[in-house]
Parts: C-alpha cells; structure tokens; sequence
C-alpha cells in the first residue's frame, strides 16, 4: 500500500510542469486561442452565432463575447459593421477604432463607451448607461468572422487585452 501511495504521488510530482493544452474556439475557419483563464467556450443560444465566450470578470457579472460568421459574400464590409455598433448607442458614443496588424492581416477593434441600446435586433431595447462594446471584424478564408462584446465600461476595461490577443490569435506565429 505504501508503495502504491508514493507512486501516485510520484506521478501527481512529474504532471505539475505540464501545460495544459490552451483552450480554443473555431469560427469561419478560424481557430481562436481564448485568454488563459476565466474565458469559457458555452452553447450558442442562436443560430445566428458561431460561437459564444463566457468571461469571467473580478468584481462583475460575466460578460458575453459572441463570434458571428455568415458565411462568402454575407455580413457586409467592415465599415457598415462599424456602423451598426456605433449606431446600437442612445447617442453618438465615444469611440475609437484601430487596424491591429496580425502578421500580415489587418483586423478593425472598435471601443465604443455610452448608452448602449440592450436587446434583440427587431425588439425593445433597454438603454444602459456607462456601456462599452467591444467588435473585431476578422478576415477569414472566404469571409470575415465578427466578434462583439458588451458590457459594464469598468469590467470591460479589465478584460481589453486580452480581447485583442484573443482577436489576433488566429494569426499568432506558432
């Protein structure tokens, strides 16, 4: 018995320095690498989604990244979905956006900061102050993928990083 119990705890020693295998997530044949920890891959609750990130926030609710891909010739060009985010604010929010260079392939963030308009394309909306949406439109192979994340200006703030590294990931130098 004493045998056994130092064997396991021989082997439990040698597994401490293994990486555990980074967490990925596939939209629009692209796989994303999500950050190391609180981001969780969770069913999509539409059709509409390729994928759906939970993100865990010190101090906040979770927020909610979601992938969008339509597929060749489907989602509309970068700055009509630029557009649509800034116009989904009560107001002209304040707002930036960058071109991120990935090895060669040019991704848009935008951060958007305001009253963001809560709710489904066609339905009622609830306004909701002090807001910030985070949106990456990502070229793929034959069509951009789409990612959008809002949420509390103070958790997003937190989390901001690492949406951009999760955003350029699919292009990171192995």
């Amino acid at each position: 018995m004493k045998i056994l119990f130092t064997t396991l705890a021989l082997i439990g020693l040698s597994t401490l320095g293994l990486q555990a295998e980074e967490a990925k997530v596939a939209a629009g044949n692209l796989n994303f690498t999500l950050p190391a920890s609180g981001w969780t891959s969770v069913p999509t609750s539409s059709p509409m989604r390729a994928a759906t990130l939970k993100i865990e926030v010190e101090g906040a609710e979770p927020l909610e990244a979601i992938f969008y891909y339509f597929g060749p010739g489907q989602g509309g060009d970068t700055k009509a979905n630029i557009d649509r985010w800034l116009g989904q604010f009560a107001s002209p929010p304040e707002s930036k956006t960058e071109e991120l260079d990935a090895n060669g392939t040019k991704i848009s963030l935008v951060t958007a900061t305001g009253t963001y308009n809560d709710g489904a394309m066609f339905g009622p909306k609830t306004p909701k102050a002090d807001y910030t949406l985070l949106g990456a439109i990502i070229p793929g192979p034959d069509a951009p993928v789409f990612i959008k994340l809002t949420g509390p200006k103070d958790a997003v703030a937190k989390i901001t990083e690492d949406f951009k590294k999760l955003s350029l990931s699919p292009f990171a130098a192995k």
